[in-house]
């Protein structure tokens, strides 16, 4: 007689945004959910009901992403972060893309695919508004990698680095035939990446009391 499988043997997949701690360190050190990698030459973006990643649509034109490129779990693009942008850049009627924070990881390592966990340390970030919607780009490291790891600002990074990041965040939206009003209004360092990060993880749990 066969041993019947034991039930607590196996767990349901955690939902990388509700089901995933930030860590105990956020905003100095996240948690990240990464969803694409630079050898991607299609979107993958999480779907927000099941958690699992679906295929958003392919890279129109040649740019790829040239960095890991995911979000932050427990994190709200929300009213909070919409004031910031609107105090920091002096817009109106901005409000939050409804989103997790996403974040951009740079790293010396080659990682072969997405759907990862990974810790990363913000050292920077984009104010980035599409159209009203404020849709900020937390720049970071890969926690403890052996060459971005010692960069402790966006001011240490190269510029050809933040510049491709910029690159990629201004054309990646673009379809043929239509242009799609996206702005960089800010270039921010490690403090007011922390401010915003903490501030999407109040949006969070303003909007997600129970989780």
């Amino acid at each position: 007689m066969k041993t019947p499988p034991d039930k607590n043997c196996c767990r349901f997949r955690s939902h990388p945004w509700h089901g995933i701690d930030i860590g105990d360190k956020a905003p100095e050190i996240v948690m990240t959910f990464v969803e694409m990698v630079p050898t991607d030459t299609v979107k993958y973006e999480m779907d927000k009901l099941s958690g699992y990643l679906r295929l958003d649509r392919p890279q129109r034109y040649s740019n790829v992403v040239p960095a890991l490129y995911g979000f932050i779990p427990r994190t709200l693009t929300g009213p909070s972060v919409a004031r910031r942008c609107m105090e920091r850049t002096g817009r109106k009627g901005i409000k939050g893309d409804g989103d997790a924070m996403d974040i951009c990881i740079l790293t010396e390592k080659d990682i072969a695919h997405g759907d990862i966990l990974v810790y990363a340390r913000p050292i920077g970030g984009f104010r980035m508004i599409d159209g009203n919607e404020a849709d900020d780009k937390i720049i970071a490291v890969l926690y403890n990698d052996a060459v971005y790891g010692v960069y402790s600002d966006i001011a240490d990074c190269p510029p050809i680095a933040i510049e491709r990041l910029k690159h990629y965040f201004l054309t990646y939206k673009n379809l043929p035939g239509e242009k799609r009003k996206v702005t960089i209004g800010e270039v921010y360092g490690k403090e007011e990446a922390r401010e915003v990060i903490s501030r999407s993880m109040a949006d969070y749990a303003d909007i997600f009391p129970e989780m």
